[in-house]
């Protein structure tokens, strides 16, 4: 359990560096922006309370935007997905179910299960975070558009960031 809580915490704390000082420098053509941190919340163990999940998510939240200076709309989004993140796991929960064991990951619960979990709540995180950002309808297309392409680009992120891990562990 110590462990699984270190583990979190380091990975929270990478993931979290990275994007400040690696990815939130990356902007493609206005339109590519990749959010890996976001990863944090999507890979806590599948046994997370709501509560506890929500708390994380507001964490993480808060800290990217007391760093970039981004007023509360990292926050929002951050507890928007660890809201929905429930929701989704039941939603496209395996047939018999969850194994409390079970880590949230590709090599765990296969290609397919991992691609609709990431999908879906990583294109709510972009959605949620694009249009605060925007506050208004007037560009609609433009905004889709940077949803759409920045959430394929984090989407690949965390698709690599899982296959790099995976490897990492298998070597041992």
């Amino acid at each position: 359990m110590i462990r699984l809580i270190f583990e979190n915490v380091y990975r929270a704390l990478i993931l979290i560096v990275l994007q400040i000082f690696i990815l939130n420098n990356i902007e493609l053509g206005g339109y590519i922006n990749p959010y890996l941190y976001i990863l944090v919340i999507l890979l806590l163990p599948l046994a997370t309370p709501a509560w506890l999940t929500q708390i994380i998510s507001f964490l993480i939240g808060f800290i990217i935007d007391s760093i970039v200076s981004t007023p509360g709309m990292h926050t929002t989004a951050c507890v928007f997905i660890g809201f929905l993140r429930p929701f989704v796991l039941k939603y496209i929960a395996p047939r018999d179910g969850y194994n409390p064991d079970t880590e949230v990951s590709i090599k765990d619960l296969g290609f397919s299960w991992f691609m609709r979990y990431v999908i879906l709540l990583t294109f709510a995180h972009h959605a949620f975070l694009f249009f605060v950002e925007a506050f208004n309808l007037v560009n609609f297309e433009h905004t889709i558009v940077r949803v759409l392409l920045s959430g394929i680009f984090s989407v690949s992120l965390i698709i690599l960031y899982q296959y790099l891990k995976f490897e990492k562990t298998k070597k041992r």
